[in-house]
C-alpha cells in the first residue's frame, strides 16, 4: 500500500500525519485491499473564515477510486469528518464486492424430469 500525505500551503507536521494514520487505520481495518491512497491537507486563503481548512482522499482499491472531501474551520475535523465518510464508502464498496446472488428457495425445491 502506498500512501501520500501532502499539504497545500501548510506545513504536514508529524502530528498531523501521526493523526491521519491512526484515523486510516480504520478504513484500512474493514477493507484491506488498499493500492494507493493520496490524502491532501489544504489551507485555503478565503476572506471568511468558516470551511477554509479542506482535508481529501483518494483512495484506490482494485477496480474502483473513491474521492472523498470534507471542509471545516479546524483541520482536525475535517479529517476525523472525512474519515468517516471514507469508511462508509469503503464499507459499501466491499459489500458490493461480495456475492449476494443465492439460489432461490424455488429452484431448490424443483426436481429434473426423468
Amino acid at each position: 500500500m502506498n500512501l501520500t500525505i501532502s499539504g497545500h500551503h501548510l506545513e504536514v507536521t508529524p502530528s498531523l500525519r501521526e493523526y491521519v494514520l491512526t484515523k486510516l487505520d480504520r478504513v484500512t481495518r474493514h477493507f484491506d485491499q488498499v493500492v494507493d491512497i493520496n490524502v491532501l491537507l489544504t489551507v485555503e486563503k478565503q476572506k471568511e473564515k468558516e470551511r477554509r481548512q479542506k482535508a481529501e482522499v483518494t483512495l484506490h482499491v482494485k477496480g474502483r477510486d473513491i474521492f472523498v472531501e470534507q471542509s471545516s474551520e479546524d483541520l482536525y475535523a475535517a479529517i476525523d469528518q472525512l474519515m468517516d465518510k471514507l469508511d462508509r464508502q469503503v464499507v459499501r464498496h466491499k459489500d458490493r464486492l461480495q456475492d449476494h446472488h443465492h439460489t432461490s428457495a424455488k429452484r431448490l425445491m424443483e426436481t429434473p424430469a426423468p
